[in-house]
């Protein structure tokens, strides 16, 4: 008897003891983490309508917005450059449709557009970039300054008058009026005139309106 029950005893001890491991492995967790699945492409949305595809493959607007550009995806944009033509007026009318509302804002558009300017540079034979062809264009965009600002401003009766005598639009830059103030110095000189009155006044007159114009900032 005192043999059965000390392997009775070892039983249970064991039999514990492998309950108590089991509990402990089951309370384990893995460390390892899920893996990350990868969002799919994303992206600006297709520009063609009705397309909800992503739009990864730009296309050029054209002409009217050089620098500007569509997104589509491939199939829209194989679409587009075959009936595209640098001038919207040549191309398909579907995608002239496209280039013109890109052109106008009306549709959204990635990239910078070109500058385009009012005013043509003056002619220059001196190579692109270089000093003198910048100045030629910052002396333009001056000259059209200078007429916006006396187009918008109301002349006194003195400056008015000074135009009048000197044969100039009141909008007359300041390059037109030492121009025009030269040549009529050389038409009305004395020594030209031999001594002739009115053409004495002339010279007077002429005097007299391009220094009104010059206290004034005319020129």
């Amino acid at each position: 008897m005192p043999n059965e029950r000390l392997a009775v005893a070892r039983m249970r001890r064991h039999t514990g003891a492998i309950m108590k491991d089991t509990k402990i492995f089951v309370g384990l967790r893995s460390a390892r983490k899920a893996p990350v699945t990868k969002n799919e492409t994303s992206g600006p949305q297709c520009q063609w309508e009705g397309c909800d595809k992503t739009g990864s493959h730009r296309a050029p607007v054209g002409q009217e917005a050089e620098g500007l550009f569509l997104q589509f995806c491939l199939e829209h944009v194989k679409r587009y450059n075959s009936g595209y033509n640098y001038s919207a007026s040549l191309s398909t009318p579907e995608v002239a449709r496209y280039q013109r509302e890109a052109a106008t804002g009306l549709r959204a558009t990635a990239g910078s557009g070109a500058l385009h300017v009012s005013e043509m540079p003056l002619p220059s034979t001196a190579r692109s970039g270089s000093a003198k062809v910048w100045n030629a264009r910052k002396t333009a965009a001056q000259r059209q300054a200078e007429k916006a600002a006396v187009q918008t401003r109301k002349l006194k009766v003195l400056e008015a008058k000074a135009f009048e005598t000197l044969g100039l639009p009141p909008d007359a830059t300041a390059d037109e009026i030492k121009q025009r103030y030269k040549q009529r110095l050389k038409l009305y000189h004395p020594d030209v005139n031999q001594g002739d009155r009115d053409a004495e006044a002339q010279l007077q007159a002429s005097i007299e309106a391009h220094r009104i114009l010059k206290l004034n900032g005319f020129c």
